[in-house]
C-alpha cells in the first residue's frame, strides 16, 4: 500500500530545541531550568472555583466569544490596569491559550505575500505562524545585549507590503520590558501606515523593581490597530489550561472571531467560570510582581556565585546568562553539555533566531520552587 506523498507548508520546522532539551533533561535527571513552565501548583481556591463549576453542570459549549461573565471581568481588569475601555460584547475574545489566539489572529489578517515583521530573537511560533498564512516573514534583529528594539531597523523594514508587526513585552527569551518612551516611538512609526500590531503580553503581571506594564491599549495610537493578547496560563500558573485571549477594535475582532469559530470554535466552559470567578480578587495577579521578583533575586544572587555574566531581567520568569567565561562552546553544544554533564538544563538564545544567530548567551527558568532553583544553583556553582 503507498502513502501518497505531500509537500510540508513547515519543510524547515523539525522538532523544537525545547522538546530536545526537555527529553535530555529527563534522560539525564537534570534539573530542568530549560521549558518555561512551573513546578509548583496553582492557588487550591482556582482548582476549587472550576470544580465548583463543574458539578454546577457547566460543562456543554459556551459562546464561541467566551462566557460572558468572563469577557466582562477581563474588560474590567484592563480598564483598572490601563484606562482601555474594551467592550466586552465585541472586542474581547477567550482563546485557546495564548498559542492559538496569534495563529487565529495572523490567519484572520494575513494574505499571500503580506510581510510580517517579527522582532528576533522572538518566541517560535511567530515565523511559522506567518509562513501557514502564506505570509513572508521579515526578521529585524533587536539590539544585541541590551535586546532593545531598533527602531530605525523597524522603520526601514517597513514597505507598503507589510501587514503586520508583532512584538512582545515583557520578551520572552531576553526578559527585557519595554519602557513607555518605546511604545510612543513605536505609535509614531506606525501613524502614518496601514500596519496592524500583535502586542504578545502573556507575561503582563511578571514585571520587576518597580517599573509598570507599558500595555499596547495604553496608547491610542496602538491599541486603534492592536491585538493584545495575554494569557491565564502564565498569570495563574496553569499553563497546561491553554486558556488566553485578546482585546481588538471591533473592526479587527470581527475578522478575528471568524477565524476562531472554525479554529477551535471555543474554549473549555468550566474552566472559564472558574477564572471569572477567580478574578474577582485582583490580589493574584497584583501580587505576582513581588512573587517572582523573589524568585528572580534568589537565582541571580546565586549566579552572581558563578562565571556566568548576567544580562537584565526586568520581566517574565526568564534569567539569560552569558556563557563566554564559563566555556568555549556554542550555546546549542554548551546547553546539551550542562544537561549531560552538570545536570541543568537551559535553552539556547540561537533557538529564538531565524538564522541561529550565536552569541554566547543561554536562558534559565525560574519559574521553580525555591528548593529547584537551589538545587540548579548548587551544581551550576561547582562550575
Amino acid at each position: 500500500m503507498k502513502t501518497p506523498p505531500l509537500q510540508s507548508k513547515l519543510p524547515n520546522v523539525g522538532t523544537t530545541i525545547f522538546t530536545v532539551m526537555s527529553a535530555l533533561a529527563a534522560e539525564k535527571n537534570a534539573v530542568n531550568l530549560g521549558q518555561g513552565f512551573p513546578d509548583f501548583n496553582c492557588d487550591p481556591k482556582l482548582v476549587d472555583v472550576v470544580t465548583d463549576a463543574m458539578k454546577q453542570g457547566l460543562n456543554q459549549y459556551p459562546p464561541m466569544t467566551g462566557v460572558p461573565v468572563l469577557r466582562d471581568a477581563i474588560a474590567a481588569k484592563i480598564r483598572a490596569l490601563h484606562g482601555r475601555d474594551y467592550s466586552a460584547a465585541s472586542e474581547i475574545t477567550v482563546t485557546a491559550g495564548a498559542t492559538q489566539a496569534i495563529i487565529t489572529i495572523i490567519l484572520a489578517i494575513v494574505h499571500a505575500g503580506d510581510e510580517v515583521i517579527v522582532l528576533e530573537p522572538c518566541y517560535d511560533s511567530y515565523v511559522p505562524n506567518s509562513a501557514l498564512a502564506g505570509g513572508v516573514p521579515v526578521r529585524v534583529p533587536l539590539t544585541p545585549g541590551t535586546f532593545r528594539p531598533d527602531f530605525d531597523k523597524i522603520a526601514a523594514a517597513i514597505t507598503p507590503k507589510t501587514r503586520a508587526i508583532i512584538i512582545n513585552s515583557p520578551h520572552n527569551p531576553s526578559g527585557t520590558v519595554w519602557t513607555a518612551n518605546e511604545m510612543l516611538r513605536l505609535q509614531e512609526i506606525l501613524a502614518p501606515t496601514n500596519v496592524l500590531l500583535i502586542s504578545d503580553e502573556v507575561y503582563e503581571h511578571m514585571v520587576f523593581d518597580g517599573q509598570q506594564h507599558q500595555s499596547a491599549s495604553r496608547f491610542p495610537g496602538l491599541a486603534a490597530r492592536a491585538f493584545i493578547v495575554s494569557s491565564f496560563g502564565k498569570t495563574y500558573h496553569v499553563t497546561g489550561w491553554k486558556v488566553g485571549y485578546v482585546a481588538a477594535p471591533a473592526a479587527l475582532t470581527l475578522e478575528f472571531r471568524k477565524v476562531h469559530q472554525f479554529n477551535v470554535f471555543t474554549v473549555n466552559t468550566p474552566v472559564q467560570y472558574g477564572l471569572a470567578t477567580y478574578m474577582a480578587d485582583p490580589k493574584p495577579y497584583l501580587e505576582l510582581p513581588a512573587f517572582y521578583q523573589h524568585k528572580r533575586d534568589l537565582f541571580r544572587a546565586g549566579l552572581e556565585r558563578t562565571k556566568f555574566k548576567l544580562l537584565p531581567c526586568e520581566g517574565t520568569y526568564f534569567q539569560s546568562v552569558d556563557i563566554s567565561d564559563v566555556s568555549e562552546l556554542g550555546e546549542t553544544e554548551f546547553c546539551k553539555w550542562l544537561t549531560s554533564e552538570i545536570g541543568v538544563a537551559a535553552i539556547p538564545l540561537s533557538a529564538f533566531y531565524g538564522n541561529g544567530f550565536d552569541q554566547r548567551v543561554v536562558r534559565f527558568c525560574f519559574a521553580k520552587k525555591d528548593e529547584t532553583l537551589n538545587a540548579a544553583l548548587q551544581r551550576l556553582q561547582a562550575l
